[in-house]
């Protein structure tokens, strides 16, 4: 990791981008995706994108982004609620397992597996053999998903205290915006101290080289997504790739440094 991934949280999400080169750059990146979709569906390809992050960290927009002109019958978006009785007593892994990709499918998960290691650490809707088994488990189980055939990346959304505090209260006010309002969002900045320490842990027991975690500076939502879509045609092979417009920022996106979790490069 280079010195530019510690500075202070203020300079570590690079120079603001006008709306039209936002606009502009965005269009390009969408025809690289399209270009992407193309191939994993001649290709037969696998691929897997698991978002996590803080409440409010960009997740909903970055990904709707991605989809935006993606073909409806390979993309999914899986968002999963709270898990039925059922659920809570079957194999932790088996409610999502029905909705990993086929091939020539593209889905991302808003959210995963990883509420285990998150929300559900936090809030007490686990218990600790559930959390420290999921710990032990969950490497094992995407190398598995990797050895079949699935292409997987995992992205951490970060923001600060102030800009999670400033979205949630942007939640409240608008009125497009109250479809993602919930009852934990005050919980978010109460337990702020125990979310940043639930995910160092996550992040030390669950980065690997096989399944690597790759981090982004989100507290600029438009930064955040440009970049993390640079990043992912980066890692995704397809025809026809401008190699030159999908460089992203390393100063936003960056791979994960275990050793380095409470030396300033997330958000505490």
């Amino acid at each position: 990791m280079t010195k530019k991934a510690f500075q202070s949280e203020s300079s570590q999400q690079g120079k603001p981008i006008s709306k039209e080169a936002y606009k502009d750059t965005l269009h390009k990146l969408q025809v690289e995706l399209v270009k992407l979709q193309q191939h994993l569906i001649k290709c037969n390809h696998k691929i897997l994108i698991i978002f996590e992050g803080r409440d409010a960290s960009g997740k909903d927009g970055t990904i709707k982004r991605i989809v935006q002109h993606s073909s409806p019958r390979e993309t999914r978006v899986v968002a999963l609620g709270k898990p039925s009785d059922r659920d809570r007593t079957s194999w932790y892994f088996q409610r999502y397992v029905p909705y990993l990709p086929a091939a020539q499918e593209l889905v991302l998960f808003n959210r995963s597996w990883y509420n285990r290691a998150g929300v559900e650490r936090v809030m007490g809707f686990c218990t600790a053999d559930e959390h420290e088994e999921f710990l032990g488990s969950v490497s094992n189980f995407e190398s598995m998903l990797v050895r079949s055939g699935v292409q997987l990346l995992k992205y951490y959304l970060d923001i600060s205290k102030d800009e999670q505090k400033q979205r949630l209260k942007d939640r409240k006010t608008d009125p497009l915006k109250q479809w993602k309002i919930s009852s934990i969002d005050d919980e978010a900045i109460k337990y702020w101290k125990e979310y940043s320490q639930a995910r160092n842990e996550m992040l030390a027991r669950t980065h690997n080289p096989i399944t690597p975690w790759t981090l982004v500076h989100a507290n600029d939502k438009h930064l955040a997504r440009l970049n993390v879509i640079k990043d992912m045609l980066g890692r995704i092979h397809y025809t026809n790739k401008d190699k030159k417009l999908i460089l992203p920022d390393s100063q936003i996106v960056f791979a994960c440094d275990v050793s380095n979790l409470e030396n300033g490069q997330l958000a505490k």
